[in-house]
C-alpha cells in the first residue's frame, strides 16, 4: 500500500481479533514512529510496548474512552518529557503526533488496526508502566488485527471528511 492510499483509507479500529501480533510487526510499527521527524531532531519520546494481557486489561482504566483497550493485542504507550512542566516546548506535542501517525499508518499498511487513546489517569498509567516522574504518558495506541477483516478494505463513509474546497485557502484567508 502506498502512503497516499494509506492516508486516505486508514480507519480507527476498536474491535480486535484475539490473535497476537507477531513481535517483528510490532517492532516495525514502533520503528516507523522512531523515524518521524522532530524539532531539532531531539526525538523527545520513548515508547513502551505492552503485550502482557493483565497490563493491557488494566490500561483500559486509564482513559474515559479506553473501554476497547483490554481487547487489543498490544498497546504502545507514548512517553515524553512532561509537556506541562515549566518551559516545556510546544514542539513536544507536535513531534509526538508525527510519531504516532507514522505508527498508525505503518500498522494500517501491514493489516493491523489501531486506535489512539487519551490517558486521563496519569498516576495509574505511571503505576502500570513504570516511567520516570519527569515523564508523561498522555497517549496510547491500541493495536490488533481487526475482528472484522472488512474493516481493512471498507470504503470511506460518504461525508466523513470536510470537502477540501471548504477548508483550503490560498495565500490568505
Amino acid at each position: 500500500m502506498d502512503a497516499i492510499d494509506a492516508i486516505r483509507r486508514v480507519r480507527v479500529v476498536r474491535a480486535y481479533d484475539q490473535r497476537p501480533l507477531e513481535p517483528d510487526l510490532v517492532r516495525a510499527i514502533v520503528d516507523a514512529g522512531r523515524h518521524a521527524g522532530s524539532s531539532k531532531n531531539l526525538q523527545r519520546w520513548d515508547f513502551i510496548v505492552v503485550t502482557d494481557r493483565a497490563t493491557i486489561r488494566a490500561l483500559g482504566a486509564v482513559g474515559r474512552y479506553a473501554a476497547h483497550v483490554p481487547d487489543a493485542a498490544a498497546v504502545i504507550a507514548l512517553v515524553t518529557p512532561d509537556p506541562e512542566a515549566a518551559r516545556a516546548p510546544l514542539s513536544i506535542a507536535w513531534d509526538l503526533g508525527r510519531a504516532a501517525q507514522n505508527m498508525i499508518l505503518a500498522a494500517w499498511a501491514i493489516g493491523v488496526g489501531s486506535c489512539p487513546v487519551t490517558v486521563h489517569k496519569h498516576d495509574l498509567a505511571r503505576e502500570l508502566l513504570g516511567y520516570p516522574a519527569d515523564r508523561r504518558c498522555s497517549y496510547l495506541i491500541a493495536l490488533g488485527y481487526p475482528r472484522d477483516p472488512a474493516d481493512l478494505t471498507r470504503t470511506p463513509r460518504p461525508g466523513g471528511r470536510r470537502m477540501l474546497s471548504d477548508m483550503l485557502h490560498r495565500e490568505r484567508w
